[in-house]
């Protein structure tokens, strides 16, 4: 029995021969050789053995959409014009591998982020308005209008400094930043007149009495209900329209700390010019408008940001792995505590409003008044760090998996890595903002991957996954790109880090520029471009290593995904 040169099937009919096979065409002498003796036996009829041929594999199928305005091609067409199989080896692709970088993958958050970026600036440009039309009012016609506002500026500016300074580690848009300001600016305070009517209103019916003007009932029991609702409900909406900006609890601390920020300007503007109105009868407008810009806006300044990102944090807690109604549930345990803490404070400062010492009255305001925001400082370092910690360890499974390398994750996860790499890249031209958007890309594929474990988002998160894994590498392609054509001259879209004079990092010249990674820095794997081979032995080349499967994109042939 034969084999068929072609298909590889045996051919009945045909006897090969048993025993040894010739060996380099049969050597002269050599048995089965030219003038040997073949061990079957003298005067054998010498035939050449036919080898079974490799089977070819059958190539992947794939179903392509039928197009528009085409005539439709059925599958009894295609069986009918049947193509001819390819009988070769199976058709290479490197070169698409590697062209394919150069066609980019959608994002696939576009579309909904174009309709909440639509939303969102809708809603700061109708309470900007609004805003801006009150402070004209408020300027011109209200005692002590303008220095009200002036003054009121201060504490709003410095908090808003300070919650910048909190998000650099994974910046929120800054739509949301400035609509968070404004809802507590604009909204909750419209929201809280109209709640404290309709609870009032509520109780007179059944039970003849009001809350709001009682002197005791009215700050400790009906501001802290009112106020703390109408600020902690944007903070709702936020996690249920935009959740991928609502990760986590030190984003609901930074969008509290804001709503919170905006409630006490407005606030303050009123105590402020009431305050002019009042001194003003006696003189003494000025004093007076000095003495409560002092108790609110210098003793006690961040109380309602305090307030309202006991709610933010609770929600955050959720937001990371909860079910959206989960996230809506969180809100009320932070929602109870702004309001016990507001009426605390609102008692003690009606209590110690009664006394005409004034010692009692300042000292009570600033103790209680640098608890709260000293806790609230506290809880914003905590929670600070706990983000770099989460984002390091996200990261790390990426590094386990072949994306990136170890160092790389020390350097994109730590504080410390990323002034280092800030500091490295602004060597060269071009690469700091490289190295800016590299830094922001990890930070928010560390967020994705916790969804993505979480099993929030579903398939559509498995696809940002892969988006945001083909920008890192792009970036990271881009940065080496600039950092090459600076030391070098040149570079292309494939390049990774040259070693040569000057380069510095590994075998770079002693005195050189520092590689970002520091001793023993491995540049992760780059993607190459058209007309640059992959190159061999590079670090986290073979995706995905053993036991760590690929995240959230199909298996490739040779375990390299499509331009990496």
């Amino acid at each position: 029995m034969s084999f068929d040169p072609h298909t590889g099937e045996r051919v009945p009919g045909v006897t090969v021969p048993s025993g040894p096979v010739p060996v380099d065409g049969g050597r002269p002498g050599h048995p089965g050789g030219p003038g040997g003796v073949h061990p079957g036996g003298a005067g054998r009829p010498q035939q050449t053995p036919q080898y079974p041929q490799p089977q070819v594999p059958a190539p992947a199928q794939r179903q392509y959409a039928q197009p528009r305005l085409s005539p439709t091609v059925t599958q009894e067409m295609r069986i009918r014009a049947q193509v001819q199989p390819f009988g070769g080896s199976p058709v290479q692709d490197e070169w698409s591998t590697q062209a394919i970088v150069r066609m980019p993958r959608p994002d696939p958050t576009a579309s909904g982020n174009t309709v909440r970026t639509v939303l969102i600036w809708g809603l700061i440009g109708v309470l900007g308005l609004i805003l801006v039309g009150a402070l004209f009012l408020a300027g011109f016609f209200m005692s002590g209008g303008a220095p009200a506002i002036i003054l009121s500026l201060f504490p709003l500016t410095w908090i808003t400094l300070t919650v910048i300074w909190f998000d650099k580690w994974k910046p929120q848009p800054k739509a949301l930043l400035i609509g968070c300001v404004l809802w507590g600016a604009v909204a909750s305070v419209i929201a809280t007149f109209a709640l404290t009517a309709v609870l009032d209103g509520t109780l007179n019916a059944l039970f003849g009495f009001g809350l709001s003007a009682d002197p005791i009932l009215g700050p400790v029991v009906s501001a802290p209900i009112t106020e703390e609702i109408t600020k902690g409900i944007f903070l709702v909406v936020i996690v249920l329209a935009a959740r991928r900006w609502f990760e986590g609890p030190l984003d609901g601390w930074i969008y509290g700390t804001l709503i919170g920020a905006g409630f006490a300007f407005t606030e303050n503007i009123l105590y402020l010019t009431s305050s002019h109105a009042q001194g003003a009868e006696m003189g003494q407008g000025t004093q007076a408008l000095l003495v409560t810009w002092v108790m609110r806006c210098v003793f006690s300044p961040l109380l309602h940001s305090a307030f309202v990102a006991c709610a933010g944090v609770t929600i955050g807690l959720a937001a990371r792995r909860g079910r959206w109604w989960a996230t809506v549930l969180m809100w009320l345990p932070g929602l109870f505590l702004g309001m016990i803490v507001h009426g605390l404070w609102n008692g003690v400062a009606t209590w110690s409003s009664s006394t005409e010492n004034i010692l009692i009255i300042i000292g009570t305001a600033i103790l209680l008044s640098l608890l709260l925001s000293g806790t609230w400082f506290v809880v914003g370092l905590v929670l600070r760090h706990n983000e770099a910690q989460h984002t390091r360890q996200m990261l790390g499974d990426y590094a386990n998996a072949g994306w990136m390398t170890h160092s790389e994750v020390d350097m994109l996860g730590t504080w410390r890595g990323r002034r280092a790499g800030k500091r490295w890249a602004k060597q060269y031209p071009g690469a700091k903002q490289a190295m800016n958007q590299l830094i922001r890309t990890a930070a928010l594929l560390a967020t994705t991957r916790e969804r993505v474990l979480a099993g929030v988002g579903g398939d559509k998160e498995r696809e940002v996954e892969t988006y945001l894994l083909e920008a890192l590498t792009k970036q990271r392609t881009l940065l080496m790109y600039k950092v090459n054509k600076a030391i070098h001259g040149f570079g292309g879209p494939g390049g990774g880090m040259q070693r040569g004079p000057g380069a510095g990092g590994p075998g770079g010249t002693p005195g050189g520029p520092q590689h970002p990674g520091g001793p023993g820095f491995r540049q992760g794997p780059p993607a190459p471009g058209p007309g640059m081979p992959p190159m061999q032995g590079r670090p986290g080349s073979q995706y995905p290593q053993p036991g760590y499967p690929q995240p959230g994109a199909p298996q490739y042939r040779g375990g390299r995904p499509p331009g990496y």
